[in-house]
């Protein structure tokens, strides 16, 4: 847990009230969780503005992560959907994963853990891939549509090109060197090295160029879009025109911005559940670490060097 906003450090282990369970409420016992870029961004309280949804001085949750999975402990009253020992996972907007136990609606983002997939491999399933999938279906992107994505190796990127591929788009995804047979792997038609080529001066023209990482801009990229195409971003960008652009170009009738909200809804989780079960889907993992060891996943990810999602082993699997 925090009790302020800081660096890593201020992250440590103690021991906490459990979590109550209200009706409609399951508690998880959780087995795993992650530690991902809005837990960094909310932990230290940057970009200042978010102090406004998380606490202005001093942060109103205490315990991060998002993510989880783990097995049911109890149910509350009027709970049909699952039961005492069900093997879980999914997404808490209010955070909490990263504790022994989480209590999280029935109706929220939950859903069982297909049949013979171990825990540690689902909980990194639904942060950057409810982000992603959120992205595509606001964008209103399906099968046959050329998609760049730049940043294919986060957690949003790698589970983008892997949700597109599934639509049927033809995905040109950027990464570097040591990572171009990864991302061939999760279903890009044409992978950009961007150690080796500017991405931008692609000679290519594409209906998407879907930014993953918040990196890029709607001036650089604009080249490489179709008259009609749409520049999707995660980022409000460094003096967070992204926040006005989405209304400026929408009214230009040219190239369009977005800046999407992320959907929070049963369904998104049933999505990415029955892609995950047919093997269409799968999180890619960096790096585990044992839940002892959290403030050193915390400090990994915010190098800016990981491949995919970083997992927290709180119950060592049997």
């Amino acid at each position: 847990m925090r009790t302020t906003y800081g660096p890593p450090e201020i992250v440590h282990l103690t021991d906490v009230p459990a979590p109550q369970v209200g009706p409609g409420d399951v508690r998880v016992a959780v087995h795993a969780t992650t530690v991902n870029r809005t837990d960094c961004g909310v932990r230290a309280g940057h970009p200042f503005f978010i102090r406004a949804l998380t606490g202005l001085f001093r942060p109103r949750a205490t315990v991060l992560g998002n993510e989880f999975a783990g097995v049911v402990e109890s149910v509350g009253p009027g709970v049909r959907r699952f039961s005492a020992g069900d093997r879980v996972f999914g997404y808490s907007p209010r955070f909490g994963a990263h504790a022994e136990l989480l209590s999280i609606s029935q109706d929220g983002l939950v859903a069982a853990v297909p049949a013979g997939l171990p825990l540690e491999d689902v909980a990194p399933a639904t942060e950057g891939a409810h982000y992603a999938l959120s992205i595509i279906q606001k964008a209103g992107i399906s099968g046959g549509q050329d998609v760049l994505v730049n940043g294919a190796t986060g957690a949003i990127g790698s589970a983008a090109v892997q949700l597109l591929a599934d639509l049927g788009a033809r995905v040109t995804a950027v990464c570097g060197t040591a990572h171009t047979g990864l991302v061939r792997g999760l279903g890009a038609d044409r992978v950009i090295d961007r150690d080796k080529a500017d991405f931008t001066k692609d000679g290519h023209h594409y209906d998407v160029v879907f930014d993953a990482v918040g990196k890029s801009s709607i001036g650089r990229c604009r080249p490489l879009l179709k008259p009609r195409g749409l520049y999707l971003t995660t980022d409000l960008g460094p003096w967070s025109q992204n926040a006005v652009l989405p209304v400026v170009t929408r009214l230009a009738r040219g190239r369009r911005v977005m800046l999407p909200t992320p959907i929070e809804t049963p369904q998104v989780i049933e999505y990415l559940c029955e892609r995950i079960a047919s093997g269409r889907f799968r999180p890619v993992v960096d790096r585990r670490y044992p839940f002892g060891q959290i403030v050193e996943a915390y400090r990994y990810v915010e190098t800016g060097q990981k491949v995919g999602n970083v997992v927290i082993t709180v119950v060592p699997p049997r």
